[in-house]
């Protein structure tokens, strides 16, 4: 219950239930406001509407420092406003704090308690703030009329000044609420910011300037450790000043930075004169406060906030670090590891470029130069930078070409080495031959590869190959296939399959092999491919198949063998389309020109 105004003939210019209904019309409005800039520019606004007033103040106690400052005013100087503090019990407004009390002067040149801050008062009115049983700052009025106010007035002030304090305490939650909310979103930001750099020192560099933004450090650095070592190294410093000793690496355990990351644990220290741990190195320090960067259980490194302030930090600061120290312990180790797999993979595109040059250069590059009578060409496209198809033309004796097309199982580097071996092996069975004896055969040749190939016990890979030995002088080619799609021969505008079924390389010890011999005619072509042509794919999964292999062949046989290759990968490209190229595939043709 509110207690009675008193009254005096001075001052009573309303009646109590005026005066209390004119007192609850402005504490809602008081209560209305949210902003507390907004809020301290309102209340001499509202004041005026009860009593008369000169100059007018409000404080606000910082209770850390015990200090009270002026959060706004009418009537004062400007430097006033932005410098003057008063200690608790100093002037009569900090009397007024201590001995939570409103006090009254009428002539303030008679109390010696006065502050004459601003010329030409003669009487004043403070009144406390309180809420919830705590003082919070003072209401000031100042008149340049001696005996101004009255123990009304001193009411009045009172009653208002309780929704003032209610309303500052308000406006402060819901500054706090609104700071709380920013906060958060700025630490997103911030979050997101960091995980999208992967530069590690482009990264360092940056949190510096993105912890700014939460945090209005003086002095910071970010220490990492290095495990070779066992030693922090400062990897960024803002204003660590001139000695020398502030840019050594720092051991664990040694120092608050030691401390922090050896114990993988918080250090604030609120005065580092007291502190025995603290490494002198920074002049002008008197607080500190070092959060480790954990990842999992690891600390790779520290934040360091140092302040010339004493009790510069606290839990706030602690929580809000603690939080960006976990994403940027997140975002550092990314960016090492991004560092790690980028020269990896610069490393690994440099080889696999050579091996690009290696295979290429397996292949063969030309006819050898003695065959007349003849036109070969071929083209050889890789899935993947690698393949694991391959291909040669041999003259192991005159008047004799020896073609051989393979494919051996899965794509990539372990193909295209299996692939390698399996070529040498084909060019030395084959220029064996003239040493031998008893002459190999395209069966025979497959026969031996494939009992090596089984011993190896590769179990995992196998080869298809089609072996032809074309005889120029005997007008025959004689075939053997372990498993490559059916050669095509085209005599006459007909192209037909010739039916040789085998089995692949290296999959049974015991394999044999048949062979098939067909004439040669001026005009005619022969075909071999690698699966990748029959098993070409389009966006609809249809296969390219061989029918329309071979009327592509039928369409263009009369035309040179460089082109018969060309319009069958154009024919596959079109059919495909957009699809993804899933196998490698080769192409030879062999045109009989006389």
């Amino acid at each position: 219950m509110t207690e009675p105004a008193p009254h005096s003939a001075a001052s009573t210019t309303a009646s109590d239930a005026e005066l209390l209904a004119i007192l609850a019309e402005l504490g809602r409005e008081v209560s209305s406001v949210l902003d507390l800039n907004a809020l301290l520019e309102c209340i001499p606004q509202l004041i005026s509407r009860l009593t008369k007033f000169t100059v007018f103040s409000v404080y606000l106690l910082d209770e850390k420092y015990e200090e009270l400052s002026i959060a706004y005013a009418v009537g004062y100087p400007d430097e006033i406003v932005k410098h003057f503090t008063l200690r608790i019990g100093q002037g009569i407004v900090g009397t007024a704090i201590a001995e939570q009390r409103p006090i009254l002067l009428n002539d303030v040149d008679r109390d010696p308690r006065y502050l004459a801050v601003v010329p030409g008062a003669k009487s004043q009115l403070a009144v406390p703030l309180r809420n919830k049983g705590k003082v919070i700052g003072a209401l000031n009025l100042l008149s340049d009329q001696p005996g101004a106010f009255t123990e009304r007035d001193e009411w009045i002030l009172r009653q208002f000044g309780a929704h003032v304090a209610q309303g500052i305490a308000t406006a402060r939650l819901f500054e706090s609420e609104r700071e709380y909310a920013e906060t958060l979103e700025t630490l997103s930001e911030i979050g997101r910011e960091m995980t999208a750099i992967l530069d590690p020192d482009v990264l360092l560099t940056r949190l510096a300037h993105l912890i700014k933004r939460v945090i209005d450090y003086r002095i910071f650095g970010i220490f990492l450790l290095d495990d070779a070592t066992g030693a922090l190294d400062l990897k960024v410093a803002i204003k660590y000043g001139d000695d020398p000793r502030a840019m050594d690496p720092i051991k664990l355990g040694e120092g608050l930075v030691g401390y922090a990351a050896l114990h993988k644990e918080v250090v604030l220290v609120l005065d580092v004169t007291k502190d025995p741990r603290y490494i002198h190195a920074v002049p002008g320090v008197r607080s500190e406060l070092v959060v480790p960067l954990m990842l999992k259980d690891r600390c790779i490194g520290v934040f360091d906030l140092e302040s010339p302030e004493k009790d510069a930090f606290n839990k706030k600061h602690v929580k809000l670090l603690t939080l960006l120290a976990s994403e940027a312990a997140v975002a550092l180790e990314n960016a090492r590891l991004y560092e790690s797999i980028r020269a990896s993979e610069a490393r690994f595109e440099k080889e696999l470029r050579f091996a690009q040059r290696v295979q290429m250069a397996l292949l063969p590059q030309e006819l050898p130069k003695r065959l007349r009578g003849v036109d070969v060409s071929w083209h050889f496209d890789p899935a993947r930078e690698l393949g694991g198809d391959l291909c040669d033309f041999l003259s192991p004796e005159p008047n004799t070409l020896v073609v051989a097309v393979g494919d051996v199982s899965g794509k990539g580097v372990p193909a295209a080495l299996y692939s390698a071996a399996i070529g040498e092996m084909v060019r030395g069975r084959t220029f064996r031959r003239r040493l031998e004896k008893e002459r190999s055969t395209p069966a025979t040749v497959l026969a031996g590869m494939n009992r090596i190939l089984h011993e190896r016990n590769l179990d995992e890979y196998y080869c298809t190959l089609c072996y032809a030995m074309f005889e120029f002088k005997k007008q025959l080619v004689t075939f053997a296939n372990s498993g490559l799609p059916y050669p095509v021969r085209c005599t006459d505008g007909k192209a037909t399959q010739i039916d040789m079924p085998g089995v692949p390389l290296g999959a049974f010890g015991s394999s044999t092999y048949d062979e098939v011999q067909v004439p040669l005619a001026p005009g005619d072509v022969f075909v071999l491919c690698s699966d990748g042509i029959s098993e070409a794919f389009d966006e609809a999964d249809q296969e390219f198949g061989t029918p329309r292999l071979i009327d592509v062949i039928e369409r263009t046989h009369l035309r040179p063998a460089k082109e018969i290759v060309a319009e069958i990968f154009g024919a596959v490209q079109q059919f495909c389309g957009d699809a993804e190229q899933n196998d490698d595939r080769t192409v030879v043709v062999v045109k009989i020109s006389q």
